[in-house]
């Protein structure tokens, strides 16, 4: 009896490890959508990517909504030619995933070419069957 609750524990471990690693899947897929949407300016794409009540955190500080965030990209005043992310972590809780990465972009905002390097911690969220982008804070790094 102790030797089939062992089996039993170790077999719902590991059908929870599986399952976890799929949410984790669909979020890096998502944070690839976001990565893709972000570079091409598609208006659709963010709109779609990002849930309604979106908080945007920029490393300045200045915050943006959801209509703020994909103005601003779509119209090109945010105008990123490359966006790579690296040292990606992905932990997921039931419906919520915290997201975080390096981002090394290169950017011509306004006409002007630019780099950037910040550190990001994205949240997302769960809604129906889509992961949607709900915040996102931007900061410095050293």
């Amino acid at each position: 009896m102790k030797k089939l609750g062992i089996f039993i524990l170790f077999i719902s471990i590991n059908l929870m490890a599986k399952a976890q690693s799929a949410a984790e899947k669909e979020v890096a897929v998502a944070v690839e959508q976001l990565r893709l949407a972000m570079i091409s300016g598609e208006r659709a794409a963010l709109d779609h990517i990002a849930a309604t009540d979106l908080s945007y955190g920029h490393s300045s500080g200045k915050l943006e909504d959801k209509a703020a965030f994909v103005e601003s990209i779509a119209s090109g005043k945010s105008d990123f030619v490359t966006i790579d992310f690296k040292n990606q972590t992905i932990k997921v809780t039931g419906k919520t995933a915290l997201v975080r990465h390096q981002l090394d972009a290169k950017t011509n905002d306004g006409g002007k070419p630019g780099e950037v390097r910040l550190g990001i911690l994205l949240v997302w969220q769960k809604q129906g069957k889509n992961w949607k982008l709900l915040g996102r804070q931007a900061y410095k790094l050293p």
